[in-house]
């Protein structure tokens, strides 16, 4: 299954949804998580609070993730959660190392 992960430093899962330029792709099977891809996206998160739900950014990071499971990430605002999850991706937060974290989120899902 393939999760997707915000992340600074590509070793843990530390960047909020909305700061992330792009999300590292992971296939997690059994007990082994893989990066197999990273996809570039425009940032969420504009400061602007004249559109503090961006919905065509939340689109096209939705169609950047579309073979993607889940996104895990440090935090997600309550809109954006929920408008990936309206969109058919389930959001989780998290903090730590990825591989060990997704291999037990993906018991989950």
């Amino acid at each position: 299954m393939l999760i997707a992960v915000a992340s600074k430093d590509g070793r843990d899962i530390n960047q909020h949804f909305g700061h992330a330029e792009r999300f590292l792709i992971y296939d997690v099977t059994g007990n082994d998580a893989k990066l197999v891809d990273e996809k570039k996206v425009e940032r969420y998160c504009s400061y602007d609070q004249d559109h503090p739900l961006r919905a065509h950014l939340l689109t096209a990071i939705t169609d950047a993730l579309k073979n993607c499971r889940a996104v895990v990430c440090a935090q997600i605002g309550q809109g954006p959660q929920m408008e990936m999850e309206r969109l058919g991706l389930d959001t989780f937060v998290a903090d730590g190392p990825i591989k060990p974290t997704l291999v037990e989120l993906a018991k989950l899902l």
